[in-house]
């Protein structure tokens, strides 16, 4: 079954709520930047939990995530869209611990528990909505979670979860994200609140293969939940040859010159896609003419 997300109302339009199938999205980035196991658990609850924030919003409407922890992953960098589309990468895929003493791979000693979480939205105007939040687990779930009740008052719960094959490959993966919205009564809240603290782990609702629907469900309740729509999401990167040739240009004659004289071509490699694009001595000259222009 290919990825979506639903994106739904509960409590008679109280609450807020998405859900995500997100294992082929996760298995892409997966194999394009050969993650192991730790690391590929916490890129892709970044990117499910981003992909879900990039839901929220509308029409040409963006947002990138920035994770800085202190831990051996390094920085990681998800970019997401109002369509459904997400992109991201880590500065070291190649990180892997023992399971913690949960039995879960061990994303916060991957990320760190110390650092900051940065969101950009880019709204289409002027200036840019930016929030950071210190880093406050390394979990991930909980540190969205966190950015959402400080730097966007919006209380919030975000659960992610990736299981990994033991041949590194993705088994599956998925999340939701749960938003009290202004106006709620206490009564609801509170029974949000008790929902949310006796629900299975989103791991263990992923790896019993509920839908997105079905884990709303598990959450809030069948009868409480109200369907708007779904939306399919996927691993989509909008770099291309063209664009590759136009950053080329954009180094000016003497960087493309030096270029040409030292190496006789060129390879570059997109961050978010791992991409390779590749040029010869004869295509860097054009691209060396084009600049004088």
């Amino acid at each position: 079954m290919s990825d979506y997300l639903v994106r739904a109302l509960a409590y008679n339009d109280q609450i807020r709520a998405y859900a995500i199938s997100s294992t082929e999205l996760v298995s892409e980035a997966q194999k394009r930047h050969d993650t192991w196991p730790t690391a590929s658990a916490a890129l892709g609850r970044a990117l499910t939990a981003t992909t879900m924030m990039g839901a929220t919003l509308k029409g040409n409407d963006k947002i990138t995530v920035k994770i800085e922890g202190n831990g051996p992953l390094g920085v990681l960098i998800i970019d997401a869209n109002a369509q459904g589309e997400a992109r991201g990468y880590v500065t070291n895929p190649h990180v892997h611990f023992d399971l913690n003493q949960n039995g879960k791979l061990d994303v916060a000693r991957a990320v760190g528990t110390e650092g900051f979480l940065s969101v950009v939205k880019d709204l289409g105007l002027k200036d840019m909505f930016t929030g950071q939040v210190p880093i406050v687990s390394g979990e991930l779930g909980e540190d969205f979670t966190y950015y959402y009740a400080v730097s966007e008052q919006l209380p919030s719960s975000v659960g992610v979860g990736v299981l990994v094959n033991p041949d590194n490959s993705i088994l599956a993966a998925g999340g939701f994200l749960i938003q009290v919205l202004p106006g709620a009564d206490e009564e609801t809240i509170s029974k949000l609140e008790n929902r949310l603290k006796t629900i299975s782990p989103i791991s263990n609702m992923i790896h019993e293969g509920l839908t997105p629907e079905e884990i709303l469900y598990t959450i809030l309740d069948k009868q409480n939940v109200k369907i708007l729509d779904t939306l399919p999401v996927s691993f989509s990167c909008h770099c291309s040859y063209e664009r590759t040739e136009q950053a080329i240009i954009g180094l000016g004659k003497e960087e493309i010159r030096a270029i040409i004289d030292e190496d006789g071509q060129a390879e570059t490699v997109c961050h978010f896609c791992n991409q390779k694009y590749y040029f010869d001595q004869g295509q860097l000259e054009e691209l060396f003419e084009q600049s004088k222009k």
